[in-house]
């Protein structure tokens, strides 16, 4: 999407306001530890530009999926601990949805203010986007801003319901992201390619529908790479596929076919008779799996072979590991292509976009998740935005 589309943070005027921003704050907490801050370090630049502005800020996040209902272990105040040290400001935490005593709060409150609204998806009407609900947050601010990309494909109350009500703009990180991802989608450097993995076609068809139309060569790993296997007649011995989809995936062929897109598949496969850290395996040519082995990852050809590609490319776009990345050794493709996709980004020679949660963390344990040109902070966002869809969030947003 052209940003030009879009309101800006930066147009509106903010001095004196008191702003309603939409982040994502929907975390990684294992065993009491944030494991990945990315989503909220990147607002940054958003937060500080509103305090700078002498305005008072409500972050409306959700957290977890508590379907409408109070519970105390998806609470945000259990977040402050982790926030506060990163944005280097005090939190006031507004604990409850009663809105005169929202409102009281804030004004005894000088400008600029930083506060924190609870968990958004604790409220009914939320994932409904009831207009009741969204006509009562935003009578809390003068204008909404939405700063959460990796909420936007969802037209929930504090995402696209408040912009009904209240004057709205894109903060600095939707502008980043947009910006990035339409560079390597709508105006690309050619060639391009994109490296879809997964373990389903059914959930990325329409991922996969879209890209035959932009790329030149689409990546096929993880098992939905066995399913375009099983379809072109391919032993796949035990693997995981989706038998159901072996038609759609034959239609995905010669779909690419007609528009110049070359799907491209494992040579060779690394085979195991269970998915088990170190277990025993071998490799084998992509059409000779044993009976009583499954495909776990592709082999040492095929990752010379998608290197090769890749060399050829200027743009990349990432989605999805190639193996059963999450259990050694079957990681091993995913970690070698990223080491060449940041390798030849580093080098200028490869603009390379990747987004998805899988992805982020394969990208991570190859060490390279700040060596590709951008990492989008979204999952199903970045996914949608892949097939084409509209996104709600954004869309509100549009001047």
């Amino acid at each position: 999407m052209n940003t030009k589309l879009i309101q800006k943070l930066q147009d509106i005027n903010a001095k004196k306001k008191t702003v309603l921003l939409r982040l994502d704050f929907n975390v990684p907490i294992i065993n009491g530890k944030l494991t990945d801050a990315s989503r909220i370090e990147r607002t940054i630049p958003t937060i500080d530009f509103l305090l700078s502005q002498g305005a008072k800020i409500i972050i409306l996040s959700h957290f977890g999926r508590p379907k409408g209902t109070f519970k105390s272990n998806l609470s945000l105040e259990k977040l402050i601990k982790f926030i506060e040290p990163i944005f280097n400001k005090n939190l006031i935490f507004l604990p409850n949805f009663d809105v005169d005593k929202i409102k009281s709060e804030i004004e005894r409150n000088p400008f600029p203010s930083l506060f924190l609204l609870e968990n958004t998806r604790f409220l009914k009407g939320e994932e409904e986007n009831d207009i009741a609900l969204s006509k009562e947050l935003a009578s809390l601010g003068d204008f909404f801003c939405n700063d959460a990309f990796s909420a936007s494909h969802r037209a929930h109350a504090s995402t696209e319901g408040i912009s009904r009500f209240l004057p709205s703009c894109a903060g600095f990180l939707i502008q980043e992201e947009l910006i990035a991802l339409s560079e390597v989608l709508e105006k690309p450097n050619r060639p391009i390619a994109a490296i879809v993995g997964g373990s389903k076609i059914s959930t990325k068809l329409n991922v996969l529908n879209n890209l035959i139309q932009k790329v030149d060569f689409l990546i096929i790993g993880g098992a939905m790479a066995n399913t375009m296997l099983h379809a072109r007649g391919t032993k796949i011995g035990n693997s995981l596929i989706e038998p159901e989809m072996t038609d759609i995936a034959k239609n995905l062929t010669i779909q690419a076919k007609s528009t110049n897109c070359n799907i491209i598949l494992p040579n060779d496969i690394v085979c195991a008779k269970f998915l088990k850290e170190n277990v025993p395996y071998s490799t084998y040519e992509s059409d000779s799996c044993p009976e009583e082995m499954m495909i776990l990852d592709v082999g040492v050809k095929t990752q010379r072979y998608i290197k090769d590609i890749i060399d050829k490319c200027q743009t990349l776009i990432w989605n999805g590991p190639l193996g059963a990345f999450e259990i050694k050794p079957f990681d091993r493709s995913t970690i070698e292509i990223a080491k060449h996709v940041a390798n030849n980004t580093k080098e200028g020679k490869l603009r390379s976009v990747a987004g998805g949660g899988d992805t982020v963390s394969a990208l991570k344990i190859a060490s390279v998740e700040n060596d590709l040109s951008y990492i989008s902070t979204a999952g199903g966002a970045f996914l949608e935005w892949l097939e084409g869809k509209k996104l709600p969030g954004i869309e509100s947003i549009k001047k």
